[in-house]
Order: structure tokens, then sequence, then C-alpha cells
């Protein structure tokens, strides 16, 4: 089995255009959530959330790429450009062939659907764009980053709701393991923030209309957000042959399913995949010092959450950090692992657990310490990622400090 190492990282979201300005929000404790600017928000009863703003796609993109490329895909590239940037990986010849592409995506081109709906229903056109299929389809932003960068290999998309990420993470750290794959692009995008986007999280009734408080006894809901990340997964000998800048090693993950209920998380499908990736990463419960929790804000994810983690780790539980950094960026559905990673490699590489801002009242049955409001400052060897998506879908991930 080949070791798996991250050597490029990249990443939009409403916290920042890139990786430094989200580090410098997750030490600051700074929340990206706000008021939203969109089309017919007056309709809405929710009108927040984590919205990239200050964006102007003209200013990445030419006007045919623009006819291409829906805003979750725009995001995807942004963030891997970042990401291969940073790692030095160029793909030629047999490399490009031995390397691929997997992201998670929920909604995939969904805004592009919301407009042209509006064009033919409410417009009443008989015609849309003929790139509205290539722009709409959850693999566009998985394909364009494959062309972009000659990449070959294996590429594919993963749509598992709010785990879509992880699953994606979690697939292309075992191609790349498995000698499937020398080096995999991985991660996730989203941008659900458009009417019909939010007007069909409505109906839920689980999101919040001032902010996004997990694991505070006030909490009152979700928050969506929007943004992308992308990483660099490849294989610890190929890395160091190149001399490449290692962030952390990938050393475990696990999925499982609840098999139970379409929205109502289980205890029991989210501690066997939070042992699951302990156990594939052979981590001892005490060797996990930061837990990014999905930690959504809502009181049935909060507490089954923090009884899964109680669960598998026991006495340990008192002593580990665990946060939710969906409390600053929103919950960025099919992208929200992939953002929510950044948060693990802070903690690995400058010693920095990004805290769960908007905590207000401590709720018995989520008491663990959850680094309320303020950063803090902690070295950790190993961090977990959890993600568990609607329809019982669980996937977390394990990194470990390189060096």
């Amino acid at each position: 089995m080949n070791r798996v190492v991250i050597t490029g990282q990249g990443t939009i979201n409403a916290l920042g255009m890139n990786v430094a300005e989200t580090y410098s929000a997750f030490k600051d404790g700074r929340c990206g959530i706000g008021p939203l600017e969109l089309r017919d928000v007056e309709r809405l009863s929710i009108r927040i959330g984590g919205q990239v703003k200050g964006y102007d796609p003209e200013a990445m993109f030419n006007r045919q790429q623009i006819a291409l490329y829906d805003r979750f895909t725009q995001f995807t590239l942004i963030a891997a450009k970042e990401a291969l940037d940073q790692s030095g990986v160029e793909f030629h010849d047999e490399l490009a062939q031995q390397s691929g592409v997997i992201l998670g995506t929920a909604g995939g081109g969904m805004q592009t659907s919301d407009e042209n709906y509006r064009s033919v229903y409410e417009e009443g056109k008989n015609r849309v764009h003929p790139f509205i299929v290539p722009k709409l389809m959850n693999n566009a932003a998985c394909s364009h980053v494959s062309m972009t960068y000659n990449l070959q290999g294996p590429s594919f998309t993963v749509a598992t709701a709010c785990a879509s990420s992880n699953h994606a993470m979690g697939q292309a750290f075992n191609f790349v393991r498995s000698g499937m794959a020398k080096v995999m692009i991985t991660g996730g995008s989203e941008a659900m923030l458009c009417f019909g986007g939010i007007k069909a999280w409505e109906g839920l009734r689980v999101m919040s209309k001032d902010a996004c408080r997990p694991f505070s006894a006030n909490r009152n809901g979700m928050v969506q957000g929007e943004g992308a990340a992308v990483y660099v997964f490849e294989d610890y000998e190929h890395a160091k042959k190149r001399g490449a800048n290692i962030l952390a090693e990938v050393v475990g993950f696990s999925m499982t399913s609840d098999a139970a209920d379409i929205v109502m998380p289980s205890k029991q499908g989210a501690s066997r995949a939070i042992s699951g990736a302990m156990k594939d990463g052979k981590i001892n419960p005490d060797q996990v010092g930061y837990i990014n929790a999905h930690g959504t804000g809502t009181a049935a994810n909060d507490k089954t959450e923090c009884a899964a983690v109680a669960d598998v780790f026991g006495h340990h539980a008192n002593h580990l950090m665990m946060s939710s950094t969906k409390s600053m960026h929103g919950h960025v559905i099919g992208g929200t692992g992939a953002i929510e990673l950044l948060a693990c490699t802070l903690a690995l590489n400058e010693s920095v657990i990004a805290p769960t801002v908007g905590y207000q009242e401590a709720d018995p049955e989520c008491a663990l310490d959850i680094v309320p409001n303020e950063a803090r400052e902690a070295t950790v060897e190993y961090t977990l990622s959890n993600a568990f998506a609607f329809g019982g879908l669980n996937a977390v991930l394990g990194l470990r400090k390189f060096g």
C-alpha cells in the first residue's frame, strides 16, 4: 500500500478567495455569513448565507469560458489552480495517464438550472443556450479540471449530498494508495445560493434566519454557504522524488450507511464511520487531537454527532478538541467537507485550532470541547474530518502531521 500525501490545496469560499485568507479568518474567528445578495431575495424567508462576496467571474474567465462554466465550475477551477500552483506537479506523458480527478457536488449547475427555468417558465422563452446541459451537469467541474490540466486517468463526480466531498476525497485516497493512480486532484464545490436553491431548502424547515450556532443550546438551524476547495493527493514516493512540499499525510478513510432514515442521522452509523477511519489509519483514540465536526447547527445533527464521538472515544472524548467551521463559512453542502479539511491542515501545519463561532449557551448533550468562539494554539498529530449526509451516508477522513 502506498503512502498518500497532500502537496497542494486551494479554495474560494465566504471567508476568502484563497487558502491564506481562509486560514486568517479561521485564526480570527471571523464569520463570513451575512445578508444574501441575489435576485428575488425579498421572496425568501431565509435571507442569510455564506456567500462569496465581491466575486467577478469576468476578472477570472473569458466570455467563452463563462458560457460553459456554471458558478460551481468556476469556483472549482479557481481552487484547482491554487492547489496545482502550490504543488508544482505537471501532467505529461505517462503521469498524465496515471492521474485523474474525483470531485464532490450535490447540486452541480444549480444556478444554470435556476436561470433557465426562469427563462422558460417565467419569461416564456422557447429556446435556451445550446451549452446548458454541459454547463449544468454534475460532472462539468470534474471534466473541465481534467481538460485544463491534461488529466487522463480515472475522473468522475460523487454526489452524496453533504458527504460528497469526503466521499470524493476518500476515493481519491484509495486510488493513490492502491497504486491505481500517482496523483489525484480531489475536493468539492457547490453554488446553491440562488432563489431556487434557497427556496427548496426552506421547505425542510432546518434553516436559521439569523446565524449558525453549532453545539450551542440556542441553535436554531443551519445556514447555507458556497465555494470550493481542491487538493492534490499524491503518492509519497513520487512527491519525494520531485522534492514537493508536503502539507499532510492522508492515512485513513471510512464510509458507512445508516440504512435507517432519509433525513434523521444515526449515532451507530456515525460511530462506525469514525471508528472505521481510525482503524483504517491505524490511529489509536488517544492520538486524535482535533476533529472537524459535521456540526450543522441543527439539534438532530449536533446531539447525534456528540454522542457518536463520546461512544467511539470514551474517556478521551473529554481531552480532544472538536469544532464546526460551518459556523463561519456556512454549510457548503456537497463542497463542505473539502473546505472543512482546511481546518485540519491548519491544525497540523500551524498548530491552530479553528473555533466554533456563535456559541452562546452550553448544551449538556453536547458537553465536549467545541473550541468556542476563539481559535486556540495546540499541537496535534492526528485529525479527523466528519461528514454525515442526508440519506444516512457517512464519510470520515483521517490526516496525520507529516514529518
